[in-house]
């Protein structure tokens, strides 16, 4: 085998291909927060009394999980055009994964508020709180620790979820500066490889993170 790695060609491009990272990392904690947001309300939604409301939240779970996540970003960069909302690349790819992350967390959710003891709630009326206020100071809090490692698992999905920008025409993150480099050079394998490697460094970074957070926040 006489194949020989070119290290020049990585380190030309290592300084864009981190800050392509760092986009990437940006795009998938917005799509988190969003996506958490969402997720509570179709959690909350798939336990009302209204069929129309269950219906919405059961129609967007079902959706997120039963159909790829490129299809999904299609559908807001391509489908939305041809409805005349049209997206950029960087905004399809949000929303994208911002669906498909509610999806998944909604039902992670409903889990979670099945295993807080309904005597919270009523305890923290009683208190005079009204429902908004029980649910944000008293159930919220108990939620983000029962499901906080199914959503550092799905914040990694996230980040991986972000190469899919390439087919919508993002070129700003990770494997979109990745695949411009090689258009320039073909070294593939180079670029690739590295970029595995950063995408791999940054999941583990996220996982890391979580595990001392969880250590700091949870051990009481």
């Amino acid at each position: 085998m006489t194949y020989k790695f070119h290290w020049s060609a990585v380190q030309r491009a290592l300084p864009d291909m981190l800050y392509g990272a760092l986009v990437t990392l940006e795009i998938a904690i917005a799509s988190m927060v969003i996506g958490v947001f969402f997720a509570v309300l179709l959690a909350l939604a798939g336990s009302s009394k209204h069929k129309g409301i269950r219906a919405i939240a059961t129609t967007w779970i079902e959706l997120a999980r039963n159909t790829p996540a490129l299809f999904q970003i299609y559908m807001f960069f391509f489908g939305l055009g041809s409805l005349g909302i049209h997206l950029g690349s960087m905004a399809a790819l949000l929303a994208g994964i911002a669906f498909n992350n509610a999806g998944y967390l909604a039902e992670t959710f409903r889990g979670g508020l099945r295993a807080i003891p309904p005597t919270q709630t009523r305890a923290a009326r009683s208190l005079g709180m009204g429902p908004i206020q029980a649910f944000r100071l008293i159930v919220f809090p108990q939620l983000i620790r029962v499901t906080f490692y199914p959503i550092t698992n799905q914040m990694v999905w996230a980040i991986l979820l972000t190469s899919l920008g390439i087919v919508v025409g993002l070129d700003s993150d990770l494997n979109g500066v990745t695949q411009e480099y090689n258009v320039k050079t073909y070294r593939t394998f180079e670029f690739y490889a590295v970029a595995a490697i950063i995408y791999y460094l940054i999941a583990k970074f996220v996982t890391v993170s979580a595990r001392l957070a969880a250590w700091r926040l949870f051990r009481y």
